[in-house]
């Protein structure tokens, strides 16, 4: 059972970390005919599409996206369900020689981008993969450093951060909650 805490950031908040992002991504990138913006299902890919919608908005191209499932490459795939739900992955053009940048909204433990790199891997071979997400945890259990960061938000181990998105849950915001026992 999870108890809120706190409103870490706001719709308002969500969009001008997104703007910024979407700045960061066109700097590390030259030239957007070979950047895709994949994002992580779930949140990940409502994010990745507004940031190549903002990156539009600056009168650029809009940069293709794509949807990446790693629920089968799930460390801990056995734990969470009997029957997993697979998700949709669509990367329109492939990986191969592609500037892959991974999207999601949350970074912990890094065994999602494991997982998510496993994936991409598995689909060809990219020119280069980065990561961008909209909150960081700290934490890290394995060697992941997201390139673009939204918001450092360090937390404990009982608390769960949770990134609301228009898409899914009716709002943008992220929240702060902790774990009841």
């Amino acid at each position: 059972m999870l108890r809120e805490k706190a409103c870490l950031m706001d719709a308002e908040d969500v969009s001008r970390a997104l703007k910024r992002m979407a700045y960061e991504i066109l700097e590390k990138n030259h030239g957007l005919e070979a950047l895709i913006l994949v994002g992580i299902q779930r949140r990940g890919v409502h994010l990745a599409q507004r940031l190549a919608a903002m990156i539009a908005q600056e009168g650029h191209v809009l940069p293709a996206t794509g949807e990446l499932d790693i629920t089968l490459y799930r460390d801990d795939l056995t734990l969470l369900h009997e029957h997993p739900l697979v998700r949709r992955t669509y990367i329109p053009g492939g990986v191969n020689q592609r500037n892959i940048f991974l999207v999601d909204d949350v970074i912990y433990t890094g065994r999602t981008i494991r997982a998510a790199l496993d994936a991409v891997v598995d689909l060809g071979r990219p020119a280069c993969v980065r990561l961008a997400v909209l909150i960081d945890r700290g934490q890290r259990e394995l060697p992941i450093q997201p390139d673009i960061v939204g918001k450092c938000i360090p937390t404990s181990k009982i608390e769960v951060v949770e990134v609301q998105v228009e898409e899914l849950d009716g709002k943008d915001g992220v929240v702060l909650s902790e774990r009841c026992e």
